[in-house]
This record gives C-alpha cells, sequence and structure tokens, in this order.
C-alpha cells in the first residue's frame, strides 16, 4: 500500500521540507468543517440518519455538558480522558488574540482547590509524564485538555476527574501565577515563529480577505499578551468555559456506569458564570478572480497551492451528505494519483503533489492542489498542476482508477474494522474529539465499513466524472506561492502563467496496464537449523540453514497487525569517516522501485493488499521496515526480499532527492532548532562525518553511484536477520520468512565491528561553549549542555541512575525556568546511552530562550546540577521522576513497535535480554543516594559541555 523511507538525516530532510511546505501552505485549512462555539442541542445522532457508534454510551447533564463513555480493556488498566472546550482563537474579540491560548496554559497554573505548581505533580505522582500523558491544546475552534492514565484504579480516575472539573469551572488566575506564565506563553510564541508560520499568517491574509481566520492565530498577538491581566484572562474563560459548550470523553478499561456516576457527581454542579460569549462574525466570503501573491523567505522552498474558493455549504452529518461527501475525497484521491505518477516519472514537472478539500472554519469551502517546485522551475510545475486539474474536470475519471480505488479503500476498511476492538484508548478518543467541532456522528470502523460497501455498489467513472466536473466550481483559481528568492515579475508574473497553463490543450488520459507481481519465488527454503523459545518475553529465537536469523513474537495487542523489520549489513559504522555520509538519499532507493517494477506500476500491481516498505539506518545496521495484516504476510516479506535482492536504483528517484537537497541548508539555518538538528549529530561525536549532516557543497555533488556504493554491499552480503511481531503465530511466520529470505543465499553470521568502527568519542567538556549562527529571529537562542557518560553496557545499573537523573533534572529545570521564572516554554533533560560505541553516552538539557538570557540560564542549569550532587532528590522528586518513567516502559511494552525495535539485534547481543529483564527491578530499586552518586560522578561542572545557536546580529529578523 505504500513505500516510504525512515533514515535519519534524509527523514529531517524530507520531513522539514515537508513541514515547511505544510505550514507554509496551511492558510488552505484543515480538510474538515468548523461548527460555531454554540451550545449543541444534543448529540448530532439525535438528528441525523447516521447511528452512532453503539460501543460508546452518549449523555447529557442537566447543565449542558455532554459525555461520551466506552469501555476498553485494550490495553488493559489504561484510560485516556478528554475535555473538549468549544472555544478558541475565533472566539477572541479585538483585542483578546491569544487569551484562548494564555487560558490554557493557566489550566495548570492553580484553581479552587489545587494550589499553583500542584496540577502536574499531582499527576507526575500517579505515573503521568507532563507533555507525553498531560496536555492540552488550543486551535482556532476549540481547546482540548488530554489526560491518558497508566492505571484505572479508583485513585486515578477520581484524580484525573476532579482536575478536570477544576480547568472547566474553578480556575484561579492568580496575577502572579499569570505574571509567571505570561513569559512561558511568549517563549512559545518566540520558539514557533519562524519562516513556516509567517508564510501561513501570509497565506491566511491572501485567502480570506475580510474574514476573520487570518486575524485570529492561536498563539495571538505579542502586545495582547504582553499585556493580557488575570481580570481579561478571567472574563474570557467565564464567557466561554461553560458546560453547554463542553464535552467530556472517557475510554479506557473500566466499568462505565461507574464511570458515568462519576461524571455526573462530578459535573453536575458546574454552573456558568456570567453572559455567555458572543463569537465575532466570520466575514463574508469574497468574490475572486485568478491573482498570485508572492511570499519570499529564504527559509522556505518553492511551492504554491492553486485554490478555488465558494460558499462552505454547512450541511449536517447524514447518509446523503457521506455520499458526497464519498465521491468528492475519490476524486481527490484519482487527482492525487496521478500527480503522484507524474511526480515519480523520468522528468518529472514537481518533487511533490498533492490535492485537498475543505471548509476551513466553516467560512468558505476550498479545494486547492499544491506542488513542490523542482529547481525553482514553478512554472513547469503550474502548468502540470492545472493541465492536470482542467484534464479531470473536463474528462474525468477512468473505471480502471475507480475500480483499483474501491479496492484499495476497501482493503484499508476491512483493516480498521478487524483491528476495531483493539484500539488503545487514546485511539478511540480522538475520533470522537475530532467530531465535535464538525458535529459530525461518531461511527465505528464496521459501520463505516457497511456504509461504505452499500455506496460502493453505485461508484462509477460516469458518477464521479459529473462530481469531477463541478469540483472546481468556486472563484479562482487564487495562487500563493512561497520562494527563497523573489520572483521575476512577481505577482504579476505567477497570475499571468496561471492564466496561460488554464488555456493549455489538455487530452484524456490514459489506461495504464497493470504489470504482474514478478517477485513470487526466491529459491529453495533451507529451512530452520535452531530453535529457541524464550518463554519470559513469549518470543522464539530462530536460525535458519542459510544463516537468516529469524525473531518471532505472537501477540494480541492489536488484532491482524502484524510488524516486520529487515535488518541487514553495518549502517552508520560501514560507511567511510572520511566521506560525507549519503543517509539522506536513502528515500530514493525505495522511490526508485524495483529491477522489474517502478515504485508507481509496483503500487497499482499491488493495490488491495496491505503492505509497506521502508529503509532505515542505525549505527549497526540499515533495516527494512514494514506493516501488513495475516493474509497478506507472505506479500509484505516478498517486496522486502524484493527490495533487498533487486533494487531499482532509477535515476529519476534519486534526482528528487537531490533537487530536494538544493535549499534544505537555507531551511534549516533559518532557526535555532534547525541548526541543532543540522549540526549536533557530529558535534557529539568529535566531528565523525557518519554522523554529520553534509554540507552544502557535498549534498550538490553526491550521486546515485555514491549511493548504491554505500548500501550495496550490505544488500548482497551482509548478515540478515528478520524480526515478526504482532498477530501471527510462529509457524505461519516461519513459513512465510523460509519460502522468502530462507530461500536466498547463504548469508554470514553477525560479527562484531572493528574497532576503529567504533572509535568514536564526545567532547572533551570545560572548555567555552561551541556557537553556530542561525538566520531567525533575533530574540531567538537555544542552549544544549552535555555531560559526557559511557555506554550502556558498561554500567547498566548506572545507565538507568542516569535515567532517572536526568528525570529529576528536568523536573528542576522546569520548575525553575518554566515555572519560576517564565523564561521558556519546555525546557527538558535526557540521557542517552549508546549499545554499540563503547564509552559514549551523555546526559543534557535544551533550552530555547532569548540570546540575552543564555550565560543566566547556563548558571542556572549549573547551579542545579551543583545542588543534585550535594544533596539527594527528595522522596517526593523520586517518585514524581520514577513513576512516569516506569508506567511509560509498562504501557510501551504493549505495543508492537516497542517489540520490534527491541527484540532487533537481541539475538546477535544476548545482553540485550538481560537488559530487557533488568530495566523495571533495576529503576523500582534506585534509592536517592544512588541518584546523589551518578550527579557526583557525570555532573561535575568541570565536564560540562555546551552549545548556544544564537541569531545572526546583522542578518536576524526584526522581533515583534
Amino acid at each position: 500500500m505504500s513505500i516510504s523511507s525512515l533514515g535519519a538525516p534524509q527523514r529531517r530532510l524530507i520531513a522539514l521540507a515537508g513541514v515547511l511546505v505544510a505550514a507554509s501552505l496551511a492558510w488552505i485549512g484543515p480538510a474538515v468543517a468548523r461548527a460555531p462555539a454554540t451550545p449543541a442541542p444534543a448529540w448530532p445522532q439525535a438528528v441525523s440518519d447516521v447511528p452512532a457508534d453503539p460501543s460508546f454510551v452518549f449523555g447529557v447533564l442537566p447543565n449542558g455538558m455532554r459525555y461520551a463513555i466506552r469501555k476498553q480493556a485494550v490495553p488493559p488498566g489504561q484510560a485516556a480522558l478528554r475535555l473538549h472546550i468549544s472555544a478558541g482563537s475565533l472566539n477572541e474579540a479585538d483585542g483578546q488574540q491569544g487569551l484562548a491560548h494564555f487560558v490554557e496554559h493557566m489550566a495548570f497554573n492553580g484553581s479552587t482547590h489545587v494550589p499553583e505548581g500542584e496540577m502536574v505533580k499531582i499527576l507526575e505522582r500517579l505515573g503521568l509524564a507532563f507533555g507525553a500523558d498531560t496536555n492540552a491544546s488550543t486551535s482556532f475552534e476549540e481547546t482540548v485538555y488530554k489526560l491518558d492514565l497508566p492505571k484505572t484504579d479508583r485513585e486515578t480516575l477520581d484524580t484525573a476527574l476532579m482536575l478536570l472539573r477544576e480547568t472547566a469551572g474553578e480556575l484561579a488566575f492568580s496575577p502572579a501565577a499569570v505574571d509567571r506564565e505570561r513569559g512561558v506563553v511568549l517563549s512559545e510564541e518566540r520558539s514557533g515563529d519562524g519562516p513556516g508560520l509567517r508564510a501561513a499568517r501570509a497565506g491566511a491574509e491572501f485567502q480570506f480577505p475580510g474574514q476573520l481566520p487570518p486575524r485570529r492565530f492561536p498563539i495571538g498577538e505579542v502586545e495582547v499578551l504582553k499585556s493580557a491581566d488575570a481580570a481579561r484572562l478571567r472574563a474570557f474563560y467565564q464567557a466561554w468555559y461553560r458546560p453547554e459548550l463542553a464535552v467530556l470523553v472517557a475510554v479506557g478499561d473500566f466499568d462505565p456506569q461507574q464511570v458515568e456516576a462519576k461524571i455526573r457527581e462530578t459535573f453536575s454542579n458546574w454552573k456558568a458564570v456570567g453572559p455567555a460569549g458572543v463569537a465575532p462574525p466570520l466575514g463574508k466570503l469574497a468574490r475572486r478572480s485568478p491573482e498570485a501573491k508572492v511570499f519570499v523567505d529564504p527559509g522556505l522552498p518553492n511551492a504554491f497551492v492553486a485554490a478555488w474558493l465558494a460558499e462552505p455549504e454547512l450541511a449536517p452529518d447524514t447518509l446523503a451528505r457521506r455520499r458526497i461527501n464519498l465521491e468528492r475525497a475519490f476524486v481527490a484521491a484519482i487527482l492525487n494519483s496521478r500527480l503522484s505518477d507524474l511526480a515519480r516519472g523520468e522528468q518529472p514537472p514537481f518533487l511533490g503533489a498533492g490535492a485537498s478539500i475543505g471548509e476551513p472554519y466553516r467560512a468558505q469551502r476550498t479545494v486547492g492542489i499544491y506542488a513542490l517546485a523542482s529547481g525553482g522551475d514553478w512554472r513547469k510545475a503550474m502548468t502540470a498542476i492545472l493541465k492536470e486539474q482542467r484534464r479531470l474536470e473536463k474528462f474525468g475519471v477512468r473505471e480502471d482508477e475507480v475500480q483499483r480505488l474501491i479496492t484499495d479503500t476497501r482493503s484499508a476498511l476491512t483493516a480498521a474494522r478487524a483491528g476495531s476492538g483493539t484500539r488503545t484508548p487514546s485511539a478511540l478518543a480522538g475520533p470522537v474529539v475530532g467530531s465535535i467541532s464538525t458535529r459530525d456522528v461518531v461511527t465505528s470502523p464496521e459501520q463505516d465499513f457497511d456504509i461504505f460497501e452499500r455506496e460502493a455498489k453505485t461508484l462509477s467513472a460516469a458518477g464521479l466524472s459529473r462530481t469531477a466536473a463541478t469540483l472546481f466550481s468556486g472563484s479562482g483559481p487564487i495562487v500563493f506561492m512561497t520562494s527563497p528568492k523573489p520572483i521575476e515579475g512577481g505577482d504579476a508574473a505567477v497570475t499571468a502563467a496561471a492564466q496561460d497553463a488554464l488555456k493549455a490543450k489538455v487530452t484524456a488520459s490514459e489506461t495504464q496496464a497493470l504489470e504482474a507481481w514478478p517477485y513470487l519465488t526466491f529459491g529453495t527454503p533451507s529451512g530452520v537449523a535452531e530453535r529457541r523459545d524464550v518463554a519470559d518475553i513469549d518470543a522464539v529465537f530462530l536460525r535458519l540453514n542459510n544463516g537468516i536469523r529469524l525473531t518471532v513474537k505472537p501477540t494480541k495487542f492489536k488484532t491482524d497487525e502484524i510488524l516486520v523489520r529487515v535488518n541487514f549489513g553495518d549502517g552508520r559504522l560501514g560507511l567511510d569517516p572520511a566521506r560525507p555520509s549519503p543517509e539522506w538519499a536513502t528515500g530514493a532507493m525505495m522511490e526508485g522501485g524495483l529491477g522489474k517494477l517502478t515504485v508507481k506500476d509496483l503500487e497499482r500491481t499491488l493495490s488491495g493488499h496491505i503492505y509497506s516498505a521502508g529503509l532505515g539506518m542505525s549505527d549497526d545496521t540499515y533495516f527494512f521496515s514494514g506493516g501488513t495484516r495475516g493474509e497478506d504476510l507472505e506479500l509484505q516479506l516478498q517486496v522486502l526480499a524484493a527490495f533487498l535482492t533487486d533494487p531499482g536504483w532509477r535515476p529519476e528517484a534519486f534526482g528528487r532527492y537531490s533537487a530536494l537537497s538544493a535549499t534544505i541548508h537555507d531551511q534549516l539555518a533559518s532557526t535555532g532548532a534547525g541548526v541543532l538538528g543540522r549540526d549536533l549529530g557530529a558535534l557529539l561525536r568529535s566531528g565523525d562525518r557518519r554522523w554529520a549532516f553534509p554540507a552544502r557543497e557535498d549534498l550538490a555533488a553526491t550521486r546515485l553511484d555514491d549511493l548504491k556504493a554505500a548500501i550495496s554491499p550490505s544488500l548482497a552480503s551482509g548478515p540478515i536477520e528478520v524480526v515478526i511481531v504482532g498477530d501471527i503465530t510462529v509457524e505461519k511466520a516461519v513459513d512465510a520468512v523460509d519460502r522468502t529470505f530462507g530461500a536466498l543465499p547463504a548469508r554470514p553470521g553477525p560479527k562484531s565491528p572493528s574497532a576503529d568502527r567504533v572509535k568514536v568519542k564526545l567532547p572533551q567538556g570545560g572548555g567555552p561553549a561551541v556557537v553556530r549562527t542561525h538566520k531567525g529571529r533575533a530574540d531567538q537562542a537555544v542552549l544544549f549542555t552535555a555531560w559526557p557518560t559511557t555506554d550502556f553496557f558498561a554500567d547498566p545499573r548506572g545507565a538507568r541512575a542516569n535515567r532517572l537523573l536526568a528525570a529529576i533534572l528536568n523536573l528542576r529545570l522546569t520548575d525553575e525556568l518554566r515555572e519560576k521564572q517564565g523564561a521558556t516554554y519546555s525546557p527538558s533533560a535526557d540521557s542517552t546511552e549508546s549499545l554499540i560505541l563503547p564509552g559514549w553516552g551523555y546526559v543534557s538539557t535544551v533550552v530555547e530562550i532569548p540570546p540575552d538570557k543564555i550565560e543566566a540560564v547556563t548558571r542556572d542549569i549549573e547551579r542545579i546540577a551543583a545542588e543534585l550532587t550535594a544533596a539527594p532528590p527528595t522522596a517526593d522528586e523520586m517518585t514524581r521522576a520514577r513513576k512516569p518513567v516506569v508506567e511509560g516502559l509498562q504501557q510501551s511494552r504493549e505495543t508492537n513497535g516497542y517489540w520490534l525495535g527491541t527484540l532487533s539485534g537481541m539475538q546477535a547481543d544476548p545482553r540485550q535480554l538481560d537488559a530487557y529483564r533488568s530495566s523495571v527491578p533495576t529503576l523500582e530499586r534506585l534509592t536517592p543516594a544512588d541518584i546523589q552518586a551518578a550527579a557526583r560522578k557525570w555532573l561535575r561542572p568541570d565536564r560540562i559541555w555546551r552549545m548556544e545557536v544564537r541569531p545572526e546580529t546583522a542578518a536576524a529578523a526584526k522581533a515583534p
């Protein structure tokens, strides 16, 4: 079903480009409609012919607050609670921009029954980690509070509901607390402001002239944030935090009747205070002629969106509406498939493109097509995009496209239906929360499958072609373009190019012939040579006669989910330390398809099957990864074995990655975080180029042959380990692997890397900071500190002590820098110990701060480290640090993904099995004295290493 790449620097390259494109083009809005923040008379199913998911209990309290409850015993003992408030930044009046988000922050800063600073501590004592399990978010249309509970005992549930009740109607807004939190909110604004956000603001102004959204970005306006006092925040809170605008969602391993009773007991006394808020009008949609706007920023790629705008339909959720939405989604999916084929062609007109349909904020209906231009040739990309739009509009879709999409959709819905009963509480709560603003009926995967099957019977090319003919009926297209440098002719040139492209002649698309899947056999299965059952982890270690190692762990975590990982070769350790790493381009191997099939032919040939294929690299291995279901396991293994034995190495795929790399350095240099991510890997390894992101000139000089030279030896003759985790029996997994990887020519067993390959050193601490610069705002800086430690296996117990030491360091940093000083949004501390590199490990901190506070914050970090060496942590700190770590580890062990990573390499290095077995017992036995001893050993002031990312003074953008 999909081909992807997972290499770290390559992932960084593509992810950064993708994030910047998505952020800069985010003005097209979400793919769903916004409901106004007004009381809903009932759940939407009360007035719809779409029945609600019967596994949920839906209810309404007398005060108007709604709730949705469902029992979910998988994983056992966990729960997800969500409090949704139908108020976000679009509910703010002029002069209130940013108050909705500011109020969200104040939920963690004191209420009637919870003193300031205690809410997070209470949750930490119950095992919830701040950020991972305890969080909140504010958008244009809603504010959501999230608690993921590691236990569902009475104390944990009662406490969580009590805290949400405090959030709903009891916040204190102490003036002192407001002033402290103001700095945190300003830090969030400061750290989040980059090229993507600036482009999103400019794009919104262009898309919504005369309408509210451009003037209501959730982060708000700096002057409002600086001046907002407790009274203004309380007024907004009382106007919008009201029972009739609230929904509580509870999903977990509990008795729904008991939880319903507790919700009624806890929330029925909540009463609104004062008059209800009145949302500002969204404004009227302007009629638009074709026009364009160019936004120039060196930190952005050359990309654009062409959009058609119409009045929002604001239709309720009914079966008829779902039919309309299904037809539109199918047309968009077919267009996306055509655009993907163009991007993967021999001479692609763009690097990537896609279409979307939405009703952003109920302000307008939008159909948009975005594209990432190649080499700055935006005219070529625009011509191709608009020609495909007109081809679709004029000639419609083909029957083969419709039938293939029906098959793919049916397969996806079948898989979703199979895994319905084993979704996590958070995965179940998410769609309910997501449906509130859209006023959609919550339906189950079983219902979705049944609805689709009824509708699929009458889906046809003729009907979808009629939908395609009217899809772009709105005014436009309007084109918003980002560019790292000015466009010759500016807005007028882009407008003229769009108008010319709309006049280009188009012809009907042609049916694509389907290829047969040619990778059915790989030779004679070699059979099993050795088998060892590891009872305490319910896994089986096997070695096949051709030397392939196989690890199988059957689970019931998620019905019909099977994850596969194939480790091969020696990863980064096998790279030449004297040459630039080609890791950034590893995705080009997967996009290059197979020797007998291009990647687009592969996806068409395997239509209707559930599989995936990704390539990644770690320190000691390359790895393919995939996800499938029971009936497609052998096909999944065939796909991965085909990539191992017959990769296509097509130059056009490498060309796409090379084109993406052309401007990535400018994008990375635009923020402190980008510079940190670009340089830190090599700096922490004393400049070893195997972990370095290549310089601009090295990216430009890299060729496909360099990538092939790096990976091909591992593909051809490296040791192979296959790990399979999920809903499968050992016998079926062994049989499928034996017929694929077990039929390959013999492979060597694992061997330890040579001493020169693992000779990687951390930089020595105690000297001046390493300073790098970024081209972003003048008030943005990042401070990274590290104390060198050692590798994991040199001292496993010490490594666990370092983990808790870092957790306690994080608690104290948060208390000092965020809660007391309001200096930063999210300080963090961590501990890292290599399983591969002898002697390599460190305890670190990362803080985003204004540059003029770097010295003071450095002193604070050194002082906190010194305090940890001088005295052991308190019993409460030990609880608040240890419980989230242990509970998080226990929860992760209920997932297939955890085991896929944990079991990888375990056969070759039995120490990893011992490490797994000892992890929780060791963490639970560590004492305050152990943590102090670790601090004394490592956190000495003469050992600290620092990296500062400061703004380029002369060229820094002006801060607001």
